[in-house]
């Protein structure tokens, strides 16, 4: 039951923290405290959302060579007790959303609210599929703002969204090269897209996603005057070109939570990002 919450992938709820790192209240231990709390909320959100996902692709998961391992496919975990936990995951954790701040509260209904449309819908849908995904991010990093209650800057929603694409793409390129002629028949939606087409997307995407954290670095409000933000480049450049080495050469990046828990490489360097931006933002106030 535990592996069907799928903890591993907990570590993408870290936007959450977005807001407390760069709208400088990282000295303040409430809003640490509010801010860690409502990551925790997301990764419980997020479980449900699994569980629901699992019990209704269990089928197609069953002819996915990694995928059909997860305990639902299996046959491991039954469905009546994965939907009976995810309703009571669900509802508290919303309930527990709501105490903690209201318009918190509200962005995880809204999350909740969007998967459910992704998981019935939007993820059978050519490029709104990645679009869904992304937009799930940015409500992540909404919320944290939101937890504390501090403005965060456009860029950071803008930076979110394109790296959630790019994570996303990297995903559907994967699973295209791993399965081949059967790809669409795992999921559908990769009917609709080619190595070609999802190559071209990643290329704008990334291409986007590295312009617009450097306009951040010399741009955005609340930034040291010296323009120091601009050092941490970068760390962002080399993730974004280790993972398409990853994905080019290795045939990897099918799961972007795996990759940040397993390429050391990747690991360290995100590490040496939020190190360097501790430093510059918090040094230079």
């Amino acid at each position: 039951m535990i592996t069907s919450l799928r903890p591993r992938q907990w570590p993408k709820n870290a936007v959450v923290l977005a807001g407390l790192l760069f709208a400088l209240e990282l000295g303040k231990p409430d809003a640490v405290v509010r801010a860690v709390t409502g990551a925790f909320l997301f990764c419980l959100l997020s479980s449900t959302v699994y569980l629901v996902n699992d019990v209704l692709d269990r089928a197609k998961d069953r002819l996915h060579p990694f995928k059909r391992l997860r305990p639902i496919a299996a046959g491991i975990v039954p469905v009546p007790l994965a939907l009976g936990i995810a309703a009571g995951i669900g509802i508290s954790s919303l309930a527990w959303s709501i105490a903690l701040e209201p318009a918190f509260g509200a962005a995880a209904g809204a999350y909740l609210t969007l998967q459910a449309l992704y998981v019935v819908v939007l993820k059978h849908l050519v490029i709104l599929d990645v679009l869904a995904v992304a937009g799930g991010f940015v409500i992540r990093a909404v919320a944290g703002a939101f937890a504390i209650g501090v403005p965060v800057s456009p860029w950071l929603y803008v930076c979110t969204m394109l790296l959630a694409l790019f994570l996303a793409l990297g995903k559907r390129r994967q699973e295209i090269a791993l399965l081949a002629a059967e790809a669409h028949g795992h999921r559908p939606v990769l009917r609709g897209y080619t190595l070609p087409l999802v190559d071209h997307l990643i290329g704008i995407v990334t291409t986007a996603l590295l312009v617009s954290y450097m306009l951040y670095t010399f741009t955005a409000d609340g930034l040291p005057d010296n323009h120091a933000m601009m050092l941490t480049i970068p760390f962002p450049l080399y993730g974004v070109f280790r993972y398409l080495y990853l994905i080019h050469v290795r045939g990897d990046g099918g799961a972007p939570e795996e990759v940040l828990l397993r390429d050391r490489p990747i690991a360290l360097v995100g590490i040496a990002w939020v190190v360097a931006c501790v430093a510059i933002l918090y040094a230079g106030r």
